[in-house]
């Protein structure tokens, strides 16, 4: 362990690894950009939603498969196969010529992406000790909310001076780059037990997140459940069985059922999954809020979020500085009532709410979440043995994906039900559920009837101020959850 110490320069494999979370955070910032662009030129808006969804989906299916098999031949092998899949699958998304194509790429873009942030996640868990390990994984983690200010702004530059091709071309040598730096200066001595790969476990495991997920995004995309979509489900309860009767026979499974008899693991990943849930709440509402009942531009929009990014990271140092004194129940604790609170403070905030009140309350977000966030990916990494940290990462990581995943759905539900009953209240008044659209963009809002802007911004600000009030229920459920927790301490 000594010589791969030597020989692997922490250093620039940190660097690589920033800038591979960056190329694959920065990717969903830079494609909602440059959408309309990409719908003028292939047209298919009524399955555009998919150009997001089927990434999600692919990088939800792929990410513990690629945990385990971190943990059987080694990290720097699978962040490679990673890496290429996620650069020729931008290549091959450059090159569409229809929404279809590019649909279909995107599901080998997200097939890669899934291998990125957990093995990145678990490379750090293996160059970094543990008191370093939490202020890295900060730094790590801001790349999320740093591609959430540039992208925008990236996204709209290349598609003005290039072309919307070239919004996947660019990950092509970024890419490449971070290939060459990982295979020179990574390097690491695997000597766990080969086993035969599980592939009946890889198998009924996707199947339950496929059905499961496409389930989920349909529902989503609808706005509503229909009866219809209950089969989706009764598929993903089927494999989610056949999964569990083949991981209890499997030699090496693909996921050990063991990690779960961990009462910490559970509730470390539940509330991981359950703040994550919010946090994409925050990421698409807050820049709603400030589009839609506010008539900023989008550049503004993504600023109220920006704090965020630099709370992040120091949350990330005082968490590193915490794990040395208090167990990992009341750190969570502590971390789990801040983000309460803002979620509290935004339900209560009225329709004229000036710009920086939203960036305190972003801030001290960042700053709640950084904490949870970091104390619960640190922990289930400490708490499993060596040969199992790729594929327990890989766990938070796709909890983390599903609490997003699942709560988007239940948010654009929400939303969508609140609006459709405030327009029945105000239909006398002329408003239709179409102008909602128009509202929400600044470009189109200014050609919306002024007299009728009033109306149509408080049915917004009610529908909104409903998803964040569910937003603050996800919190609290996470903040009950950690009270089952045993108090631990990591050092």
């Amino acid at each position: 362990m000594e010589r791969n110490k030597k020989q692997t320069n922490v250093k620039i494999v940190t660097l690589a690894i920033f800038v591979a979370t960056f190329m694959t955070a920065v990717e969903g910032t830079i494609v909602s950009t440059a959408m309309p662009t990409i719908i003028g030129s292939l047209e298919g808006i009524a399955i555009m939603n998919w150009v997001f969804s089927i990434y999600l989906l692919t990088n939800a299916i792929m990410t513990p498969i690629y945990g385990k098999l971190s943990d059987m031949i080694g990290r720097k092998p699978i962040l490679i196969i990673g890496l290429l899949i996620f650069v020729i699958g931008s290549s091959l998304c450059g090159l569409s010529q229809s929404m279809s194509q590019l649909i279909l790429f995107r599901a080998i873009q997200g097939i890669g992406a899934g291998a990125i942030m957990p093995v990145t996640s678990t490379i750090i868990a293996d160059i970094y000790p543990l008191e370093k390990r939490a202020k890295i994984m900060g730094f790590n983690g801001a790349a999320w909310g740093i591609a959430g200010i540039f992208g925008p702004l990236l996204g709209g530059f290349i598609v003005d001076i290039l072309s919307w091709h070239w919004i996947f071309y660019i990950n092509v040598p970024i890419g490449i780059i971070t290939i060459i730096l990982v295979a020179l200066f990574l390097h690491e001595d695997f000597s766990y037990e080969r086993k035969a790969i599980d592939y009946l476990g890889s198998l009924t495991l996707t199947g339950t997140l496929l059905f499961a997920l496409y389930g989920i995004q349909v529902i989503g995309d609808k706005g509503v459940f229909e009866f219809s979509l209950l089969i989706w489900f009764v598929f993903a309860v089927l494999s989610f069985i056949a999964f569990i009767y083949v991981e209890k026979r499997a030699v090496d499974p693909i996921l050990p059922l063991s990690l779960f008899s961990n009462r910490t693991f559970v509730i470390q990943n539940l509330v991981a999954a359950l703040v994550s849930g919010f946090l994409i709440g925050v990421d698409v509402y807050i820049p709603m809020w400030m589009q839609g009942l506010k008539g900023l531009k989008a550049a503004l929009g993504g600023f109220a979020i920006t704090p965020m990014s630099f709370t992040w990271v120091l949350g990330s140092f005082i968490a590193g500085q915490l794990m040395f004194k208090q167990p990992v129940k009341t750190i969570l604790t502590s971390s789990l009532v801040i983000i309460s609170i803002s979620a509290l403070i935004i339900t209560q905030l009225p329709l004229a709410t000036p710009f920086y009140v939203f960036l305190l309350v972003t801030a001290l977000i960042g700053l709640g979440m950084s904490l949870a966030i970091t104390t619960t990916t640190v922990t289930i990494q400490n708490i499993v043995p060596k040969n199992q940290i790729g594929v327990a990462t890989s766990v938070n990581t796709l909890f983390r994906i599903l609490g997003q995943t699942i709560m988007i759905s239940i948010y654009g539900i929400i939303l969508n039900k609140r609006m459709a009953e405030q327009l029945i209240i105000q239909q006398s008044a002329g408003v239709e559920s179409k102008m909602m659209n128009e509202l929400i963009n600044p470009l189109t809002a200014i050609n919306l009837d002024p007299d009728l802007l009033p109306i149509l911004r408080n049915i917004l600000y009610v529908g909104v101020h409903d998803v964040f009030f569910y937003g603050f229920i996800t919190v609290a459920l996470a903040l009950v959850i950690n009270q089952f927790d045993k108090r631990i301490n990591i050092y």
